[in-house]
């Protein structure tokens, strides 16, 4: 049974999930991706290559996992995450507790970025494109706030081209995972629909497409994780 919204109802309807799975979020993650996706994580943070002193902004950051690492780059620079689930910012603020005036949490919608024109240096988004309403004027919106010279990347779901692989990997993804957010996270539902989602997402080439059509130049992307998941990279210049 397809857990997928209409696009007329998306947007509440992730919202209201993320919220239900805010507290358990980060312990599904690292399950779920044996830790791995810390490590991809660090790819994205080691592909913009953040200025010292410099403004990064993490799109959908959730729980805020990219924060701390875009912060150790920058030394007084600023690392700001933005995401419209309240409950994900609150579960996510002792990761930047011990980072002062270095790293905040802003409330906001990735549609319509609450930011002036042009006041990034970097920007970063992690397994959030398949969650928005619009992935072209998500990265249309990350391209304005972005200053001329400013590169951005984003970590996203692919499917492996191996046909083995790709059998295991859904297997795995659309009934392992599941009942790993049952019992870790209480929330059977919710790691149904991300599996579903992750099926409907537009594999790497369409997504390399969709950067270039909003602005972003240069763009490519490396397969990592026996190709399950992409980082494709874009500069505005």
């Amino acid at each position: 049974m397809s857990l997928l919204p209409t696009p007329e109802t998306k947007a509440a309807y992730v919202e209201q999930m993320f919220a239900r799975i805010a507290a358990g979020y980060d312990r599904v993650n690292r399950v779920m991706t044996f830790g791995l996706d810390q490590g991809w994580r660090q790819r994205v943070v080691e592909a913009v290559a953040p200025p010292v002193g410099g403004r990064a902004l993490d799109v959908g950051t959730g729980t805020g996992d990219f924060l701390p690492a875009l912060a150790a780059w920058m030394g007084d620079g600023l690392a700001v995450g933005v995401d419209f689930t309240l409950p994900m910012l609150q579960t996510g603020q002792p990761k930047i507790a011990g980072l002062a005036s270095r790293a905040a949490f802003v409330g906001g919608d990735a549609l319509l970025l609450p930011f002036p024109d042009a006041t990034f240096d970097v920007l970063t988004t992690g397994f959030v494109m398949r969650n928005v309403v619009d992935i072209g004027q998500a990265f249309a919106e990350m391209y304005r706030v972005t200053r001329p010279g400013g590169v951005m990347a984003c970590l996203e779901v692919a499917r492996p081209h191996n046909p083995l692989v790709r059998l295991g990997h859904q297997f795995y993804f659309e009934q392992v995972v599941p009942w790993i957010g049952q019992l870790l996270g209480g929330d059977r539902r919710a790691y149904t629909y991300l599996p579903q989602s992750a099926r409907a997402f537009p594999p790497p080439d369409d997504l390399a497409a969709l950067m270039r059509a909003a602005g972003w130049q240069f763009v490519s992307y490396r397969r990592y994780g026996l190709g399950a998941v992409a980082i494709h990279v874009g500069a505005r210049v």
